[in-house]
């Protein structure tokens, strides 16, 4: 965290866009909120939007207000987020589940530092910082069409990256202090100590909700500790053990930084890699059982005895192959995929969340894959259609 301190107090004082991303319940709005108090606009409001909890109708009445009559429910003017924080700053939490119409909108804002409220056509100056927070890849997105590129591109001035508190166990210690602290106060009880058995409980965790979870464990262990230590067996008590939580990080979605078609393109790619593996072990267990005399390196017209039986391996032929004809024992990059594809689902218990995180491919990616497979396995030769008793008329 050492590093996201630095940048913070490097780029407070200046009015430059910030992009914060990370995994939920690592600290996005604290980071911002932070941002904002050691800037020149500390004494200026601070305005929080989450672009995902609004829906999608009534955010760009949220952000940039509206007249009186611009819609059904418009009973009378408001203004929105922009205006409201004019000389502060404004938060767009969750900004990657905006839509692209509001992007289109927050954009012009951006740009043109004036905003033009629903059913007016009259623009408002507004002067106000833009830090945005996201808990998603806003580069896959723009690869998915689901983010605007120069939107992106105006946001991404610069970006501080929130590491998980899985990723940075030692600053538990002085994270479980503050809290302490500030519920002790809060709900009027004795700060209780926390010995070393139960620090070591917690930098061990896996923490999925990352600092939101920590600081709800600390809360609820201070109302509900009997006594003014805390030891490991009290951590343990209220801690979410399953799921090997303290031996394997959890399958987490994490930025692949890639387009669906380069995770399909990788998924092929280390299928053939294990394919080759198979052969080459198959290769030494056959040339391990053969006879140490009759095994030539020099493969043309030669004779290799293989269990008591002389094999003839003749001479590659350099022949092209004729269209549509199979070589047997080899399967199509079709085939291989489908393979791995159904054996990845069958080691997670067919969870397909779990199997498009394995294979590192979206959920969607793998939903279409599967009909695929399952509308070539009812298209299989050997399969015959279920007679509807229409075939005579």
């Amino acid at each position: 965290m050492r590093e996201v301190r630095e940048k913070v107090a490097q780029i407070a004082p200046t009015d430059v866009i910030v992009l914060i991303t990370g995994e939920s319940g690592t600290g996005k709005s604290v980071v911002a909120e932070a941002i904002h108090r050691h800037s020149g606009r500390a004494d200026k409001p601070f305005q929080v939007v989450n672009c995902g909890a609004i829906p999608e109708t009534l955010l760009e009445s949220e952000l940039f207000g509206h007249e009186k009559g611009a819609f059904t429910d418009a009973r009378s003017q408001r203004k929105g987020i922009f205006e409201a924080a004019h000389g502060g700053t404004v938060l767009l939490d969750e900004i990657g589940e905006m839509s692209l119409s509001a992007q289109v909108r927050l954009l012009h804002v951006i740009e043109e530092r004036e905003v033009t409220r629903l059913g007016s056509v009259h623009p408002v100056p507004v002067d106000c910082r833009v830090i945005a927070a996201t808990n998603r890849d806003l580069g896959v997105a723009v690869q998915r069409g689901e983010f605007r590129r120069d939107l992106y591109y105006r946001l991404n001035v610069v970006e501080i990256r929130m590491p998980a508190l899985r990723e940075r166990p030692e600053d538990i210690p002085e994270l479980v202090e503050a809290f302490v602290e500030d519920y002790a106060r809060m709900h009027n009880i004795p700060p209780p100590v926390f010995d070393e058995g139960s620090m070591e409980a917690l930098r061990a965790y896996s923490w999925p909700g990352n600092v939101r979870e920590l600081r709800n464990l600390v809360e609820r262990l201070i109302v509900l500790s009997k006594g003014s230590t805390l030891t490991r067996a009290d951590a343990l008590r209220h801690l979410d053990v399953t799921e090997n939580a303290f031996t394997a990080p959890r399958n987490l979605p994490v930025p692949l930084h890639k387009t669906p078609d380069e995770a399909h393109r990788d998924l092929v790619y280390w299928a053939l890699l294990d394919l080759k593996k198979d052969v080459a072990e198959l290769k030494t267990a056959l040339l391990g059982n053969a006879h140490p005399a009759s095994v030539s390196m020099s493969y043309p017209r030669s004779a290799v005895s293989l269990m008591g039986e002389e094999v003839r391996v003749e001479e590659a032929s350099m022949a092209e192959p004729v269209e549509g004809e199979e070589v047997a024992g080899l399967k199509s990059l079709a085939e291989i995929e489908r393979d791995y594809i159904r054996h990845v689902l069958q080691s997670v218990g067919g969870n397909r969340r779990k199997a498009a995180q394995v294979l590192k491919i979206g959920e969607r990616t793998l939903y279409r894959k599967i009909d695929e497979i399952t509308g070539r396995d009812r298209a299989a030769p050997g399969r015959r259609r279920k007679p509807t008793g229409n075939e005579n008329q």
